[in-house]
């Protein structure tokens, strides 16, 4: 069966859909036994096999239920699988917006959606894994010397210390990955060799590539130092961060609101314990019983147009909270996107310890 099919349908795509590939395509001119023995060698996965032509195209999908209602409809085990296969099957094209498309395929337990561009499969979204694919850039911030988590930081960046059974920054590599993210961007300063050699033997979606500050040069500096970014938004994100953070919401609401940055904010409520004066001058006009303030914080998340990139001199030092001033000051619209569930910035022993704890519990 497989070497009926063309080669050539390998190397137009990416590895990890390649894989995929390999295991559920199948000849146009195939019988529908020869499908069938296809079929039964996926237990466990998707039941699913892409029909390829002659000419490497995609003319349909056939799954069990497929040739089941063929069989019963007269269909003989020796006919072409062409003849029962499925031609109506739902596919995305390139650079579409395609999270509605995933929302109603995840609704179908549709498992494998192909990306077709002139006929030829592009890629392949495995939905058991990947929850959206959102058409943004990410980079993740990894030069920090994490000097509140020594000794813990002396010989290992902080993104590579472990929670539960697997570093900081791979839960949001992870996360990232199953929202569809391709390109994922780390720059890293503090014992970069580590961080490099790490993603070096990673295995996954993304492609990673870090980037080395010659120096420490802020929250967006170093943002100056990426090349290869190609979509229309940037994801920026500390990489010591562990959330629940929906980065679709996050996007959808980004898109929505039409702002030219979005920060994801932290709720964080303080409150008194004693009674406030209330002062005009140096008389008391009035108290407060144990007040409660509720704000927004800086969740270490930011979503913004690309073309904002051109603002950051290289080379320069630059913080977030500096660079966001003065694009509001220059006219710019920053939003704000509630983080709903877990946010933990782990910038002491005792953040350490407490996701470890809450690891051990729940998981993440």
């Amino acid at each position: 069966m497989k070497k009926m099919l063309n080669p050539d349908i390998y190397q137009r795509i990416t590895p990890a859909a390649a894989e995929i590939l390999r295991r559920h395509a199948i000849s146009c001119d195939a019988n529908v036994r020869e499908a069938l023995n296809a079929i039964n060698a996926l237990s466990g996965e998707s039941m699913t096999l892409f029909v390829i032509n002659g000419a490497g195209r995609l003319v349909g999908t056939v799954t069990d239920g497929d040739i089941r209602r063929a069989l019963i409809s007269g269909a003989e085990l020796s006919d072409v699988v062409e003849s029962v296969m499925h031609r109506s099957f739902r596919y995305l094209r390139p650079g579409e917006d395609c999270w509605l498309t995933i929302a109603e395929c995840r609704k179908r337990h549709i498992a494998l959606l192909p990306v077709v561009d002139n006929g030829h499969i592009t890629d392949i979204l495995d939905l058991r894994t990947m929850k959206t694919r959102l058409p943004i850039d990410a980079v993740l911030m990894a030069g920090g010397k994490g000097e509140r988590l020594r000794p813990l930081t002396l010989n290992t960046p902080k993104p590579l210390l472990p929670v539960g059974d697997k570093a900081i920054i791979d839960y949001n590599v992870d996360e990232l990955e199953r929202c569809g993210i391709d390109r994922i961007f780390v720059t890293v300063n503090y014992l970069a060799e580590m961080i490099e050699d790490h993603f070096s033997h990673r295995k996954g979606r993304a492609e990673i590539t870090c980037i080395r500050e010659p120096r420490r040069l802020g929250t967006m500096g170093s943002l100056a130092l990426v090349e290869g970014l190609e979509s229309d938004n940037v994801l920026m994100m500390n990489s010591d961060l562990l959330t629940t953070l929906d980065f679709e919401k996050l996007y959808l609401h980004h898109k929505k609101s039409g702002a030219d940055l979005t920060m994801a904010a932290v709720p964080y409520t303080v409150s008194v314990p004693f009674a406030i004066m209330q002062m005009e001058g140096n008389l008391v006009k009035g108290l407060e019983e144990k007040p409660t303030y509720n704000y927004f914080a800086n969740g270490g998340v930011y979503l913004m147009r690309s073309c904002l990139l051109s603002r950051i001199a290289r080379g320069e030092y630059l913080d977030a909270p500096d660079f966001i001033s003065t694009l509001i000051a220059d006219g710019g619209t920053v939003g704000c996107y509630p983080i709903e569930g877990t946010w933990i910035d782990i910038g002491s022993p005792d953040d350490y310890r407490y996701a470890n704890e809450l690891m051990k519990r729940r998981g993440f």
